[in-house]
């Protein structure tokens, strides 16, 4: 147990039950009331945000995490391989898990894994990611008016707004953030 005052940017808490993410926090003493300290958390189970205040004093229960990086090797039915490149231990998680992160995954791309208490809560991409155009249409002659782009396919199923220049092949940067075109790699 900590006391709330000791709450920091990025600490796990259990509150109501549940494991949160400390996002951000304020101390605020309002003229002549007690003071009192504002966090803004997020669920790691329903990744949903809340607005909670503590009494200064109060007491809140920290929760044990830690975060590994590991590499993507290989997907099959059963689900999405990750490798541990210390100690090369494999780590199979499911599509569900995944989620939309399943579109930006090519071979040996380095993740963070944030684990709850020993168990896997969330897998968190790099800011941008380098991938190949697999398919995209030739861009037609007299179309370069203002920043025409087009759609291509990347090597991983993902179809993307690209300018007309870029070819079948090409190596093209990607934000993981947004899922938009940053520029050739």
């Amino acid at each position: 147990m900590a006391a709330a005052n000791d709450l920091r940017k990025g600490m796990c808490i259990r509150y109501n039950g549940n494991p949160a993410i400390v996002l951000e926090v304020m101390h605020r003493t309002p003229g002549n009331l007690r003071a009192f300290v504002q966090a803004i958390i997020r669920y790691i189970g329903t990744g949903k945000s809340a607005d909670v205040r503590f009494g200064s004093t109060d007491k809140v229960e920290t929760v044990e995490v830690h975060r590994d990086s590991l590499e993507f090797s290989y997907k099959d039915q059963t689900g999405f391989h990750f490798m541990n490149p210390e100690s090369y231990e494999t780590i199979t998680f499911d599509a569900a898990f995944v989620g939309d992160a399943k579109e930006y995954l090519s071979e040996n791309l380095s993740v963070e894994v944030l684990y709850v208490e020993g168990k896997a809560a969330s897998l968190d991409l790099p800011a941008s990611v380098e991938l190949k155009v697999a398919e995209s249409a030739d861009g037609v002659r007299g179309d370069s008016a203002n920043n025409v782009m087009k759609p291509a396919t990347l090597e991983t199923g993902k179809i993307v707004q690209v300018p007309l220049f870029i070819k079948e092949g090409e190596v093209v940067k990607i934000d993981t953030r947004t899922g938009n075109y940053m520029g050739r790699a």
